[in-house]
């Protein structure tokens, strides 16, 4: 293998971040400096704050009302439909149907 191709490895390179937190991992560098860590990080801390650009959370939980309100109307529809099937008279056979048939037949 070549020599130097490698940059050195330390085991215990310090983190430190704007917030003042530090803690030590292993880095091609000897020392790290971040703007922002996980102990100050919004997402982390939950201090995060959603933006709400143009009413558009607004928007969402209309469409998902609206949305279910049709669903409910479906329903409703189909429940309706399905009782008046029920009550509806049985489907004539056909021999049935041949005989009502002729009965409608005028007379020669």
């Amino acid at each position: 293998m070549k020599k130097d191709t490698h940059p050195t490895y330390y085991k215990d390179t310090k983190v430190t971040c704007a917030c003042g937190n530090t803690f030590n991992t292993g880095s091609t560098m000897q020392e790290i400096r971040t703007e922002i860590c996980a102990e100050c990080h919004p997402f982390y801390t939950g201090k995060q704050n959603l933006i709400d650009t143009a009413g558009r959370v607004d928007r969402f939980k209309a469409m998902q009302k609206k949305t279910k309100e049709a669903k409910e109307k479906t329903r409703a529809t189909k429940a309706a439909k399905s009782t008046t099937k029920k009550n509806a008279p049985e489907p004539l056979s056909n021999k049935e149907k041949l005989e009502t048939i002729k009965k409608d037949l005028p007379k020669k």
